[in-house]
């Protein structure tokens, strides 16, 4: 059976060591702060808020959230960034996703200072990714590379296989695993013969939002599983992209859903809110 890649244990650990960098710089005269925006009433979105300021609160970071109603003009929640970007005491600005329809997603993102931008997400820091150069890496990326890092698992010459091409995940976690010198292959759910592409992987990471896509016995013996996928199954059941039980047969690690990559995704968070104070400061 594979071993189990608990992001709960790794997260914890990573965040223990925020948490006294972030006292260092309290001690300084400098408090890390987050600015968090919500437009809407989406049920998802409040809970991901909400785990961000408790976990903001855990750490020492001062945390601020902007609740905006779901008919809020676009040209207010300009207005809005462009404040935050102006304020001293914010390091990071997220706006949560997804807007309303009525508010072009694209344009609100580039609104935001590419120095507090600690999603990743502005033209900028994606650019900067691709050069090899990056400012903020984006969060969930970031914290699959952590997993694996942790793990003591090496990506130098192994045939890593992302199945999801989306922005926030497939394309920014490419990049950074061939700055880990592997070699990767982008596939999704219209790729020609997926199964014989993820049985020869060495490491598959699942992030196609399709629940259980991946089966067992298209896994490698011997491979590295990740699974980003969070899917609702009934009221109540959660299960990734992965069929983690037939997966954990043939595999040498994997990450269960939930508990596996989603605890890093808000740590990274914290780093990159961390990481633009310190920069604030010239450290």
């Amino acid at each position: 059976m594979a071993e189990l890649i608990d992001g709960k244990v790794i997260a914890a650990e990573l965040r223990q060591q925020i948490s006294t960098d972030v006292e260092e710089l309290i001690v300084k005269g400098v408090t890390p702060g987050l600015a968090v925006v919500l437009v809407g009433e989406d049920p998802a979105s409040r809970v991901y808020v909400s785990m961000k300021e408790k976990a903001c609160a855990a750490a020492g970071i001062y945390s601020v959230e902007h609740k905006l109603s779901a008919e809020t003009p676009e040209a207010e929640l300009l207005d809005l960034i462009a404040q935050l970007n102006d304020d001293n005491k914010i390091d990071g600005i997220l706006v949560q996703l997804p807007l309303p329809k009525h508010i072009a997603e694209a344009k609100i993102l580039e609104a935001i200072s590419p120095s507090k931008d600690v999603d990743g997400f502005h033209p900028y820091n994606v650019g900067r990714l691709v050069t090899g150069d990056p400012v903020f890496k984006p969060c969930t990326p970031y914290g699959v590379m952590k997993l694996l890092e942790h793990t003591g698992v090496s990506l130098e010459g192994k045939d890593v296989v992302i199945v999801g091409r989306s922005n926030i995940v497939g394309k920014p976690l490419a990049l950074m695993c061939l700055a880990e010198h592997a070699t990767v292959t982008i596939c999704h759910s219209r790729t020609v013969d997926l199964v014989q592409k993820v049985v020869a992987a060495d490491v598959v990471i699942a992030a196609v939002g399709r629940p259980e896509m991946i089966k067992g016995d298209w896994i490698k013996k011997g491979a590295v599983v990740i699974d980003v996928g969070v899917n609702r199954v009934g009221e109540k059941k959660l299960v990734g992209d992965v069929d983690f039980a037939a997966a954990s047969i043939n595999a040498a690690a994997i990450t269960p859903v939930p508990g596996g990559v989603g605890p890093m995704t808000i740590t990274m968070l914290l780093y990159n809110t961390l990481l633009s104070a310190k920069r604030r400061v010239g450290q």
